[in-house]
């Protein structure tokens, strides 16, 4: 099983670790370099605000990506933090299911393309929906290399991503969307409490589901108020949506 998430807008302010070097999935390293390089010449920019989307008061955040490769590093489980991530709680886990998680989470990332939480990466901003001179959308750029290393991973894929990266992988009928609503509307914030929840406890369970009939299950199981819709046409992914209450 994999479970996708996306990153966080807020990040630890820090790492200790040695600069950034060898990240799962090695294949991507040339074009992390690409990536990186080109942030680095954005933020040195006078406009580096308006060509990132970032807003005045985070001005701050370009020192970090000017930084970035000699930056300290914290693994990627301690880095991004946020609502997602404090209701997955990494540093709770028990053994077995932080093993679980060491394999099955993958973080989609507009400078990393992907990364597993064991990761070593220091902290950045970059949204994977910017058009980043001179590599243009980063979720076109990032689409065939991350496929091509996602498509050979076995298992079912349980996507927690929000729309912005969704874009730089699409895995196909054995995916399941998830979407939260409430009182029939999809819902943002605590759409990012409840993936974050889903996905803790997914890594808790000792088997993993392997259908989207399995993961459906699994969630009214734990007490979710879930439905389940089939893939609207081919090589389209399934679709599990997360009702909460009033």
């Amino acid at each position: 099983m994999l479970i996708l998430l996306p990153p966080s807008e807020g990040k630890a302010s820090e790492g200790s670790g040695p600069p950034v070097g060898e990240l799962s999935f090695p294949a991507l390293d040339r074009s992390r370099r690409r990536v990186m390089n080109a942030l680095v010449r954005a933020s040195k920019r006078r406009d580096a605000l308006d060509v990132l989307g970032l807003t005045p008061g985070l001005a701050g955040e370009l020192a970090k990506n000017v930084g970035l490769k000699t930056a300290p590093t914290l693994p990627a489980a301690e880095l991004y933090t946020g609502v997602l991530y404090d209701n997955l709680a990494l540093a709770t886990l028990s053994a077995d299911a932080r093993e679980r998680a060491e394999e099955s989470l993958v973080i989609f990332s507009g400078l990393w393309g992907v990364v597993k939480i064991t990761d070593l990466i220091p902290p950045y901003r970059l949204s994977m929906g910017v058009n980043l001179p001179p590599l243009g959308g980063l979720a076109a750029f990032w689409r065939p290399q991350v496929t091509k290393q996602l498509d050979r991973v076995p298992g079912l894929v349980v996507d927690l991503r929000s729309s912005t990266y969704a874009g730089a992988w699409q895995p196909g009928d054995r995916s399941v969307t998830v979407r939260v609503f409430r009182d029939g509307k999809v819902i943002s914030h605590m759409a990012k409490a409840t993936r974050g929840e889903i996905a803790r406890a997914l890594l808790s369970q000792d088997t993993d589901p392997t259908t989207p009939e399995d993961l459906t299950k699994l969630l009214d199981d734990l007490g979710h108020t879930v439905t389940l819709t089939t893939p609207t046409r081919p090589s389209r992914p399934w679709t599990l949506d997360v009702h909460l209450p009033s």
